[in-house]
């Protein structure tokens, strides 16, 4: 039996949520890679028709009686030139946010870089973007909540092994290039942020991976994927990554200079940090005898993924995405939605700090079915609400599951040692 009313007093609870506890949140899908060489951008704000609505779609937001909203202005278009920024579009969506009282869970890069920068490849995107974080934490510093870089595993898996976004490389060069400039960017801008909200609290959105062996041969290449899904946040951390990891990035062209970096300055700013965990029904993987993989649909789910997650880092949890396709009948994803609620309650009387819930995103997507990488128009219905701004059965159904559910959740226990705002 769950306690019922139970107050979560804890140090980081009264910063992230201090009326129950809990953050229930949903997102402004903001995606922004690049295709077809560059010459194409995925803006996941203008196809989905927020530059146009964000008014009506931050009042959605309050309507849902959501206490966070993952968002964030589009990098490429805010992040003009090396210290040149365009706020205008910021400016209006922040003071709205603050004036209906939604905390926002500040989402910097979401898969793109300016054109002028290029991809990232480019070794000085790091330097680039801690700048252009620091500028945005000094021009809104009643912002607490920040994803510098989100999905760091999926944004260099894209770019530069599948070839897909942005750079569209698959070697393995590329790919360890992706990573270190990619995760580098995050520990500066966090650094950086830091040095103007001293209390800010870094909620990584990071893809929580499995991998499964299809056949005895297949293990080898199912051990080795299952540590690579570990390098982003290990590298993030300051947390050795194991022996086989360390000589792939040596491999494929991490100095020791840059893996002692992350080693060096990200232990420090760890104590600052919520793993977020992002999970959908194709975050399983099985591979066959050659390495090659095919979604598995859920083997494990998402509670037993994530303990692995939390066992290794020993952070607070709070799970930052998820979705699904309302399907043929119109009720799958409803029911997705209590499955992912059932797994966090199940967390939590394990005693594994789970600080907040996301449905992603707000409203219906484009072409992610295509994972973006072709240009069709399709619209994905996943939203809590449809592009003409309708309520799914979904979103009816997250309202239901907030209102009942904000005050009534297991106990748990967490301090997490970070200043409190003055």
């Amino acid at each position: 039996m769950l306690d019922a009313a139970i107050s979560l007093d804890t140090p980081l609870n009264r910063q992230l949520a201090p009326h129950h506890g809990f953050l229930f949140a949903t997102g402004i899908e903001n995606s922004a890679p690049t295709i077809d060489g560059g010459r194409i951008r995925r803006d996941q704000l203008r196809e989905c028709g927020h530059y146009d609505r964000w008014q009506e779609d931050l009042a959605l937001v309050k309507e849902l009686g959501c206490d966070a909203l993952r968002y964030g202005p589009q990098l490429h278009t805010t992040l003009r030139g090396p210290g040149l920024h365009d706020w205008a579009f910021a400016d209006a969506g922040f003071a709205e946010l603050k004036r209906l009282g939604i905390r926002p869970i500040v989402d910097l890069c979401h898969f793109g870089v300016p054109d002028w920068i290029g991809d990232f490849q480019n070794p000085d995107f790091p330097r680039l973007f801690a700048d252009y974080a620091g500028a945005f934490a000094r021009r809104f510093p009643w912002v607490q909540l920040y994803t510098p870089v989100n999905e760091m595993f999926i944004t260099a898996v894209f770019s530069a092994r599948y070839g897909w976004w942005n750079e569209q490389k698959t070697d393995d060069r590329s790919y360890v290039t992706a990573i270190k400039t990619i995760v580098r960017a995050n520990v500066l801008a966090m650094r950086e942020i830091l040095k103007h909200r001293p209390d800010a609290i870094f909620i990584q959105s990071e893809s929580t991976e499995a991998f499964h062996a299809e056949c005895p041969r297949a293990v080898p290449h199912a051990d080795f994927r299952n540590a690579e899904r570990f390098l982003t946040l290990d590298l993030n951390y300051g947390r050795r990554v194991d022996s086989t990891m360390y000589e792939f990035l040596m491999d494929s062209g991490m100095t020791r200079e840059e893996y002692h970096f992350f080693q060096r300055e990200a232990p420090a700013l760890k104590r600052h940090c919520v793993m977020g965990n992002d999970w959908y029904q194709t975050n399983e993987h099985l591979l066959n005898a050659e390495g090659h993989g095919r979604w598995a649909g859920e083997v494990f789910g998402y509670d037993t993924v994530t303990r692995d997650y939390h066992a290794r880092y020993g952070l607070p949890v709070m799970h930052t995405e998820t979705n699904l396709d309302e399907g043929p009948r119109g009720d799958e994803a409803e029911h997705w939605l209590w499955k992912q609620w059932s797994g966090i309650l199940r967390l939590k009387r394990e005693g594994i700090p789970v600080l907040g819930f996301t449905w992603y995103s707000l409203t219906d997507q484009i072409d992610w079915t295509h994972a973006l990488r072709i240009q069709k128009g399709d619209v994905n219905p996943r939203g809590l609400y449809d592009l003409d701004r309708k309520p799914r059965r979904v979103g009816l159904a997250y309202r239901r599951l907030i209102e009942s559910w904000r005050e009534v959740l297991p106990t748990q226990s967490l301090c997490l040692q970070v200043p409190l705002a003055a």
